[in-house]
């Protein structure tokens, strides 16, 4: 009877071992489809205008010493750098020309929503930026995928 019972834990065990992944996956944003040979994840955490300007600077930057179509850049926002990507904010041209110049911008639906929470309601997100599950988990999928961080 216990030997049945042990049995069924251990299938148990091994049926979650093999969805978490799966799960996983699928709550993930995809990765961006890029031949480019530099890969960047520029990230933003700081709510310190000089340094969103920095981080927008240096997306600018690396796209001009690569050239645009040999770097792929995407800028990852959480905590109080999501307000960077507030609909209206002082960066917002710029942001739309880097844009147009193909580098992606994400922004943390987690500190979204808690920010939502303090508040008391949702703050506009620029129209041209993603919305991703965890900003810092964002960033690791990059990672893992081979783009290298950098936080300015």
């Amino acid at each position: 009877m216990q030997k049945l019972h042990l049995q069924k834990l251990i299938g148990l065990f091994l049926s979650l071992l093999v969805c978490l992944p799966t799960y996983a996956a699928q709550s993930e944003t995809p990765l961006p489809d890029t031949f480019a040979e530099n890969k960047v994840v520029l990230q933003i955490s700081d709510s310190d205008p000089f340094k969103q300007t920095l981080v927008l600077n240096v997306a600018g930057n690396l796209q001009r010493y690569y050239e645009a179509q040999n770097v792929d850049i995407e800028v990852v926002a959480f905590g109080p750098g999501v307000r960077l990507m507030f609909d209206g904010n002082t960066n917002s041209s710029r942001i739309n020309n880097l844009i147009a110049n193909g580098v992606r911008f994400s922004a943390c639906d987690n500190t979204i929503n808690n920010m939502a929470k303090k508040l008391g309601y949702k703050p506009k997100i620029q129209e041209s930026v993603v919305i991703v599950p965890a900003g810092a988990g964002r960033i690791l999928q990059l990672n893992k995928a081979g783009w290298q961080i950098l936080k300015p």
